[in-house]
């Protein structure tokens, strides 16, 4: 026997924050395969198809090379800064230097954590939306700031009442996540809201940022926060080529935006990394130089698939916008179900299929569920037979 292990306690910021939802629900899903139990899994946003053939090439011709495998740059690859730039010309109509505005990172999500601690401190006020991506809140009290959720409304558009929110105190405000086009509800900005965001950030002097890594996904009109006239005063925008390339494993982001913002962020960023693999971001550039082909054949794979969330969603009678854009489906649940966690729950245990109850995302999902684009048709309609024998049995 050994002595029992001292217990090391925790730092106190890790208070109010909890594992992350996925991290749990998977040791749970891993459980059931291991008991014989083939679960679908169609929670979770990670792009089953591959990046374009010359992407691979280019990674695996690079790292054959003997001077590719040095510590690289905090602020990434001239070239990858330059393909960055490119990109948003191209197709967002957006003009960033290369030079001074553009800040490659190591997946977007580390951006999130990267501009939090760079401006957050405790006694600020961080606007988070709900519906939200959990992240925003939970790193916003690892900084010790304080979480101020403001509601998106599905009568809106899942926009913000933009009055409503001007009624409350924002004088300690720091910073206003926005993330449009919308992760879990598909719902998209138009520009005359994000004049509206950009206005309300000058006169109160917080700091706007657009998380928008969906805008490539089913939608026919991909924009930015920054084409906002006089937008970089106030905002950054985090990017990725996690979904838009099938690139989610290879962590390649970015966060763009005027050059005082971008040079603050570095002297946090520089002392947690040592620069991303050359190989890898070379692979990124050849990625971002792809043509219009390459986003409509991902976008005719994801329609396809659409088809079918949306015939699942029909099984559960479940009322959804077929407007929605993105690599999700996002749907109100019945009435007489008491939640979309009870929902999730009972399709898990009974088909064997896991769907993202809406709650995870805050108090306004509660009564919704999420279907994730990204597994095989095959795989949906296996997910929809499941469902469908189910229901018909407990009918």
């Amino acid at each position: 026997m050994h002595p029992q292990a001292p217990v090391i306690n925790p730092a106190s910021r890790f208070g109010e924050v909890e594992e992350y939802y996925f991290s749990k629900k998977l040791r749970e899903i891993a459980q059931m395969q291991k008991e014989g139990k083939k679960v679908l899994n169609l929670g979770i946003g990670s792009p089953d198809l591959p990046p374009a053939p010359a992407v691979i090439q280019t990674l695996n011709e690079q790292s054959r090379r003997t001077d590719t495998h040095a510590y690289q740059s905090y602020s990434g690859l001239p070239e990858l800064r330059r393909a960055f730039a490119e990109w948003y010309q191209k197709w967002m109509q957006v003009e960033l230097d290369a030079d001074t505005e553009i800040l490659p990172l190591m997946g977007s999500k580390e951006g999130i954590m990267h501009i939090s601690m760079t401006y957050l401190e405790a006694g600020d006020l961080v606007l988070v939306p709900d519906p939200g991506y959990p992240a925003y809140a939970a790193v916003g009290k690892l900084t010790g700031a304080e979480v101020l959720t403001y509601e998106l409304k599905p009568e809106l558009g899942w926009q913000a009442d933009l009055a409503l929110l001007e009624k409350q105190d924002l004088s300690r405000v720091k910073i206003m996540w926005l993330n449009y086009p919308n992760m879990p509800t598909g719902a998209q900005a138009d520009s005359t809201y994000f004049e509206k965001l950009v206005a309300l950030a000058r006169k109160h002097r917080f700091l706007l940022v657009n998380d928008n890594p969906y805008t490539f996904i089913l939608n026919d009109k991909p924009q930015s926060l920054l084409a906002v006239e006089g937008a970089k005063e106030v905002a950054l925008e985090l990017n990725s080529l996690s979904k838009a390339h099938n690139m989610a494993g290879w962590r390649v982001g970015m966060i763009a935006g005027d050059r005082q913002y971008l040079q603050q962020i570095l002297r946090f960023k520089s002392n947690m990394d040592s620069g991303m693999f050359k190989p890898l971001q070379l692979a990124a550039v050849e990625a971002l130089g792809q043509d219009a082909a390459w986003y409509d054949e991902l976008n005719a794979v994801y329609r396809q698939r659409r088809v079918l969330a949306e015939e699942i969603l029909q099984t559960l009678h479940c009322d959804f916008d077929s407007a929605q854009v993105g690599m999700f489906v996002w749907a109100k649940i019945p009435d007489n179900w008491t939640s979309a966690y009870e929902l999730s729950d009972r399709m898990l245990e009974g088909a064997h299929v896991f769907l993202t109850p809406g709650g995870i995302f805050g108090k306004g999902g509660d009564r919704y569920v999420r279907i994730s684009l990204c597994s095989p048709a095959a795989t949906l309609q296996e997910a929809k037979n499941r469902i469908q024998k189910l229901t018909n049995k407990e009918q």
